[in-house]
């Protein structure tokens, strides 16, 4: 019973802090005027939505047996099977978030980049400002 309220409470704070975390960063990206802060508001936007799909592909440990990656080498029987996909981790979560990593890392040296120019071109980095000085 104990274990129950401890699982249902780490549920609780883990899913409160993502949901936190990801409020802050869509706030810095909307709101606030300089561009360096609007990037590492992403990034960590970016991170956030990555631990929330690696933590809807987790599955618990049933019956103290750890969690095993979803590879057949062989045939197995119709219980065994039974067995395996009950304790055998979806991929897919993994290979999404695996994705997601490479693109969000081109993405944001794109946006570095793209804050070099903004910089040489306004000698600033404030949207305000940059706003202001294109008319």
């Amino acid at each position: 019973m104990s274990g129950e309220i401890i699982n249902t409470y780490l549920l609780l704070v883990i899913v409160s802090s993502l949901l936190v975390n990801t409020v802050l960063s869509v706030y810095g990206v909307f709101f606030k005027p300089h561009y360096i802060k609007k990037v590492i508001a992403l990034t960590i936007l970016s991170d956030t939505m990555n631990t929330f799909a690696i933590y809807i592909g987790y599955r618990r440990w049933v019956n103290g047996l750890n969690p095993r990656p979803p590879v057949l080498t062989a045939q197995p029987a119709p219980e065994a099977l039974e067995k395996f996909t009950a304790l055998a981790v979806d991929p897919l979560p993994q290979a999404l978030v695996l994705t997601a990593i490479v693109i969000g890392l081109a993405v944001i040296l794109f946006l570095v980049f793209l804050g070099y120019v903004l910089f040489r071109h306004y000698k600033t980095l404030d949207m305000r400002e940059i706003r202001r000085l294109r008319g």
